[in-house]
């Protein structure tokens, strides 16, 4: 049986020395070397979109990939292509390093220098292992439940290009859309110094995405711990009460909880707020969909195309993988969204939310954004847009709204070049 090798490994040099030697082992097929996480994990989201059948059996990673550490890397790879066996190649033997990249989810090891009779071995055992999953698996139709990219659920981020554009109002009718589907959902306030999730739903929990921060296993029994379970049935993880607890939500805290939550939920809204950091930057990689909220005045627009400018340099989102959506829209606007299209770089919505702020201010004040009037235009058009961004399946019986084209599914984790101390 041929074995697809697919070696992610940054340095030239390196991935000429691991493509020579891969090539020299028995019915082995290497792939050209992807040169960083994004392209690894890239080019096995476009794979898994297709079939099961086109993932390598094989990974290699090295241990100087970047942008993200190599061992967060495994880890990332092993939970959303479990079929795929992982090997590490590093310089470091020591005992330490082989749990740590064992409890990432790596198959196997091996050391440089490279030798040709432990990779072969290492190269062995990890096809055999992923053989043995996929006959488990099947063959044939997509098997993951989060569609291209690994098992899990549907991740959707909703940012907002600034403060007051309606980033918390999307989020949580996108949530309650999907809910009212019959999906098992998960609501997430990201925004971590000014998240207001629970003051829309009318919700005092003294648990937070804070508390999770510190723990490097999340196991069900303490994910359900920090997880509200709203009366709507949407499972809600807040924003701490203390702002300042939100710097100790790192970018590897948000993957991993991001992660939790998608194995346990069938569609995960995360509310990232205005303010870029590192734990939203981390969800809005991760996600199938980026949704990105403005208004149609120019100073929101123009933050706008800062965000996406700035997501791209940072190497979170490209432009063309951002849907916009216009919020308070009114047909005698002067900048409509075909504008804000243009002007951005995005691919913007089929549904436009009106101006009808009246709609929502009574429930807003009382905090019972569930409890909005089905008749409602701006809840129409919400649960609308969670029909095109393939949230509900079929439409829910009474939701209102139609399903819309679906939009085309991320699928893949782009990854941030670390700034700073984030």
């Amino acid at each position: 049986m041929t074995t697809r090798i697919l070696p992610a490994v940054g340095d030239p040099d390196a991935a000429r020395s691991v493509v020579t030697l891969l090539s020299q082992l028995p019915d082995a097929e290497p792939a050209p070397p992807a040169a960083d996480s994004t392209q690894l994990v890239d080019t096995l989201a476009r794979l898994a979109a297709a079939s099961l059948d086109e993932l390598p059996e094989v990974v290699l990673v090295h241990e100087r990939i970047g942008p993200v550490p190599a061992l967060e890397l495994v880890r990332e790879v092993a939970l959303r292509f479990p079929a795929v066996g992982v090997v590490l190649i590093t310089a470091d033997a020591s005992p330490v390093l082989f749990s740590a990249a064992m409890d990432s989810g790596a198959r196997g090891l091996v050391t440089l220098p490279l030798g040709y009779e432990e990779l072969a071995s290492r190269v062995q055992a990890a096809a055999q292992w992923s053989a043995g999953v996929r006959r488990h698996l099947g063959t044939g139709a997509d098997r993951g439940a989060g569609g291209p990219g690994g098992p899990g659920g549907t991740v959707v981020t909703v940012s907002g290009a600034k403060g007051g554009v309606g980033t918390t109002v999307t989020a949580v009718q996108l949530a309650l859309a999907a809910r009212a589907s019959g999906k098992s959902v998960a609501l997430v306030d990201m925004d971590l110094q000014n998240g207001d999730v629970a003051s829309y739903l009318d919700v005092q929990f003294r648990r937070s995405v804070a508390d999770l921060a510190a723990i490097t296993d999340i196991s069900p029994r303490v994910l359900q711990d920090a997880v509200y379970v709203h009366e709507t049935g949407l499972s809600l993880l807040l924003s701490p009460a203390e702002g300042e607890r939100g710097e100790e939500v790192t970018d590897r805290a948000a993957r991993q909880v991001v992660s939790a939550l998608r194995g346990r939920h069938e569609v995960v809204v995360v509310d990232c707020g205005s303010r870029l950091d590192g734990a939203n930057a981390a969800a809005i990689e991760m996600a199938g969909t980026a949704l990105l909220v403005t208004t149609p005045d120019v100073v929101a627009v123009r933050a706008a195309k800062r965000t996406v400018r700035m997501w791209e340099r940072l190497q979170v989102r490209k432009a063309e993988e951002t849907v916009t959506l216009v919020n308070r829209h009114h047909r005698s606007s002067e900048i409509q969204p075909s504008l804000v299209q243009r002007i951005t770089g995005t691919r913007v919505a089929g549904v436009a939310v009106p101006a009808q702020f009246k709609e929502l201010q009574a429930v807003v004040d009382a905090g019972r954004l569930h409890e909005l009037d089905a008749r409602s235009t701006v809840k129409q058009a919400l649960w609308a847009l969670a029909g095109e961004l393939g949230l509900t399946g079929a439409p829910a019986a009474g939701a209102p709204g139609k399903q819309l084209a679906r939009a085309g599914d991320r699928g893949s984790l782009g990854l941030r070049r670390r700034t700073g101390g984030r």
